[in-house]
This record gives C-alpha cells, sequence and structure tokens, in this order.
C-alpha cells in the first residue's frame, strides 16, 4: 500500500486517462466515474478525509451552471430563441449566399446571450439543416458556418463554458480575463467559418443565385409571428441579467435563479419542460472532472501533467503542442467539461518548466480555449453531432458525417498553427 500511496500523483493521472478513454469507448458520462475515481484514490489510496474530498466538489460551479441553465431553460421552452432565429433568416430578404453569413452571426449573438453553442446549436441544426437542403445550400456549409458561429459565443461571460473557464480561472486567482478571450474566439471562428464558407462552395451561391438554380421560394414564404408578451418578458430578462452580470458583476448562477424564478411565478414558462431542458449531463460532467482535477492539484497530478508536456515543448513550440493536444483530446471528449478544467491548472506550472514568465499565461489560456473548440464541429463531439442529427431525410449523411469528422480532426493541427501564428509569432495578445 505504501507503494500506491507514495505514487499518488502518477495514479491519479493514469486513472484520469484510463476514465477518459473508457467513458468515450462506453459513452458514459465521465463526470460521474470522475468523482468515483476520486473517492477511491483520494480516500482509500492517500488517505484522506472524505470531508476534505468533498470540499474538493466545485459548489460554486454547480451553481453558476444550473442558474443560467435554468433561466435559460425558460426562454428556450417558451420560444423566445427559435424565434430569434426565425427573424434572422428572414432578415436576408431572399439573398441566399448571405444566409450562412447573417446565421453566422446569429448564432453568435444568441450564444452569448446565454444559452451556450450547444443549446445554440440544438436550436439553429433542425431548421437551418432544413433550410439549406431546400434552397440549395450545400449541407456541409451550412453546418459548419453555422456551427462555428454557435462555437464563437461559447465563452461569453453568460454562457455555460464561459462560467465554467472563467471560474475556474477565478479559482486560481485570474479575473478580468472574460471580454479578451471571448474576443478571441470571435476572431478565431470568424476566421475558420470564412475558410468553410470558400472552401465548401459559398462563393458558388452568388453565381447560382444570379443564374436562377436556387430556389428562392423557401426565403420568401416565411412568416414569423411577433413576440409575445411572454417572450418580450424573456428577453427584458435577458437584458436584465446582462446588466446585472456585466455591468454590476453579480453572481450570474444566482442572478439566473432569481430571473428564471420570477418569470416561471408569471408562467411565462413550464417548469417541468425547463428542469427537463436543462443539461444535467453535462452540469455533473464538467463539476465531476473539476473534483478530480481539484484532487490530482493537492497530490502532485497536475503537476506530474505539465511536466510530461514541457519534455515536448520548447519556448517557441509551446502553443503548438498544447493546441494540438487540446484539440484533438477535445474532438473525442469536452473542452468545458474536460479540457479547460484540466489543462488551465496546468498551463502556470508548464510556462515554470519551460523557462517562461507568467507573462505569457494569457496566450496559453487563449490556446488551450480556441484551440479546444475549434475541433468541437468533430461529429464525436455534442456541437457537431447535432447538425449531423438535425439534416432532414433528403440530406445522404454519410457525406455529411465524413466531410465533419475530416473537417473536425484536421482543426486540431489547424486550430494549433492558427493559436501559434495569432499568440505567439504576430502576438496579438
Amino acid at each position: 500500500m505504501s507503494f500506491l500511496s507514495d505514487n499518488l500523483a502518477l495514479i491519479s493521472l493514469i486513472a484520469l486517462i484510463i476514465a477518459v478513454v473508457l467513458t468515450v469507448w462506453r459513452d458514459k458520462n465521465l463526470g460521474t466515474l470522475a468523482i468515483a475515481l476520486a473517492f477511491l484514490i483520494g480516500h482509500f489510496i492517500g488517505g484522506i478525509p472524505v470531508k476534505e474530498l468533498i470540499a474538493g466538489y466545485p459548489t460554486d460551479l454547480f451553481i453558476m451552471l444550473a442558474g443560467v441553465t435554468y433561466f435559460f431553460g425558460v426562454a428556450q421552452t417558451n420560444g423566445t430563441m427559435d424565434k430569434v432565429t426565425k427573424y434572422a433568416v428572414k432578415s436576408v430578404r431572399g439573398n441566399v449566399a448571405l444566409l450562412p453569413i447573417v446565421l453566422f452571426f446569429a448564432a453568435f449573438i444568441v450564444s452569448s446571450l446565454g444559452p451556450g453553442q450547444i443549446n445554440t446549436s440544438a436550436m439553429f441544426a433542425a431548421p437551418v439543416m432544413l433550410l439549406a437542403a431546400d434552397v440549395g445550400i450545400p449541407p456541409l456549409l451550412m453546418a459548419l458556418v453555422v456551427g462555428n458561429g454557435a462555437q464563437a459565443g461559447a465563452m461569453s461571460p453568460l454562457s455555460p463554458n464561459g462560467v465554467v473557464g472563467y471560474g475556474v480561472l477565478a479559482e486560481q486567482g485570474i479575473t478580468g480575463w472574460d471580454i479578451t478571450i471571448w474576443l478571441q474566439m470571435l476572431i478565431a471562428h470568424i476566421i475558420v467559418g470564412a475558410f468553410a464558407y470558400v472552401v465548401c462552395g459559398g462563393l458558388k451561391l452568388f453565381k447560382q443565385q444570379k443564374s436562377g438554380e436556387i430556389n428562392l421560394s423557401a426565403l420568401q414564404n416565411i412568416q414569423v409571428e411577433p413576440f409575445n408578451t411572454k417572450q418580450i418578458a424573456t428577453m427584458l430578462c435577458v437584458l436584465v441579467m446582462i446588466i446585472c452580470v456585466v455591468g454590476f458583476d453579480l453572481h450570474i448562477g444566482l442572478v439566473g435563479f432569481v430571473l428564471g424564478s420570477v418569470l416561471l411565478m408569471l408562467d411565462v414558462g413550464d417548469e417541468r419542460a425547463v428542469f427537463k431542458a436543462m443539461p444535467w449531463n453535462s452540469i455533473m460532467l464538467v463539476t465531476g472532472v473539476s473534483c478530480l482535477v481539484d484532487l490530482m492539484e493537492s497530490i502532485g497530478g497536475i503537476d506530474l501533467f505539465a511536466d510530461i508536456i514541457a519534455t515536448v515543448s520548447t519556448p517557441f513550440t509551446f502553443l503548438l503542442v498544447v493546441g494540438f493536444i487540446s484539440g484533438l483530446v477535445s474532438a473525442y471528449t469536452s473542452t468545458s467539461g474536460f479540457i479547460m478544467p484540466a489543462f488551465f491548472p496546468m498551463a502556470p506550472q508548464l510556462l515554470e518548466n519551460i523557462g517562461l514568465g507568467q507573462e505569457y499565461l494569457l496566450p496559453l489560456v487563449a490556446t488551450i480555449v480556441v484551440a479546444g473548440h475549434l475541433t468541437d464541429m468533430s461529429p464525436l463531439s455534442t456541437t457537431g453531432a447535432v447538425f449531423i442529427g438535425g439534416a432532414p431525410d433528403t440530406v445522404d449523411r454519410k457525406p455529411l458525417y465524413r466531410g465533419m469528422i475530416i473537417w473536425g480532426l484536421s482543426m486540431s493541427v489547424f486550430g494549433a498553427v492558427l493559436c501559434w501564428l495569432l499568440y505567439g509569432i504576430i502576438g496579438i495578445l
């Protein structure tokens, strides 16, 4: 037993890697397994008291995520966000070539307002993929452009991923980076979205529109009813949340519970539908992994992780290495549930190991965030998967799936190089 207790750091790191592999293979929740491993390794091998292990569970993060998703569950189930989507589609006034571009920014705005990239993609996927089939837009083009728009808003201070990322950073004493990282996400996804638009046939749409090869009636016949009283009340509460969180730095989770409760008391939403819409799987994933990572920090597992990455990194290549690993792992797991909780605590130690100062921490964190999210359009990740599922029966899913998996995995390289160029070579941060 002494051998095991003397090698807790190594055991915890191996356990985390095995847990990731098992949950990807068996399609199970990594968060619940992570809590179990934290208990088994920390208490039975390391002798850590149960109360101390429970204290490592991120209660504040749980309240933030639950509060945000509770509030936006109201907005989602009462049709507010769906109507925002339809108004965005109608705004192009029949200009099919501009439709994916408009939807990119519509998805970015909706995602940034609080639903996050997964909920936004779930709302957008079915209608925009059906619309793409009806008007003749390549389905891969529509999925990649709109999906990247949703991803661009993922690190908004109001969105679940932003809540997770900035919460993990705050635990390390790092604050005030939210707007900067959110902006970097937008810049990177505009670059990638534009690339997808060009290589997937977006420029051809202008010619096809002029030649009459595109069915414009599907766009011209869209009818959208005005926002009703309940939806107007919901939008006003979204505005109040933005003011409270951004203007007064109030706790986003508690504000979400207050505003969501007010809306439900006013019968603006259905409570059962709201709780059903909350992503409990994701909440358990994020908080469970954070619990295990907290244990790993205390027993040296995170330092060991940093040491291993440092052995294959140099001051010139560390952004490339970390960006590639973040992107590749994220293609199979979750950026919010695994990448940020595990990689953020490792970042300061990595810089120290390779002989760089903490002034490089922001570029490193931005690389972890951006590179991790860029691969999420893989159909192995939730965001990419919902666009596959949202494609109508008239669309052949095999080439769509093949195209998205090639895209997603290639982004592990493209994203690493992009971050290296932006933050390492050009130095925009």
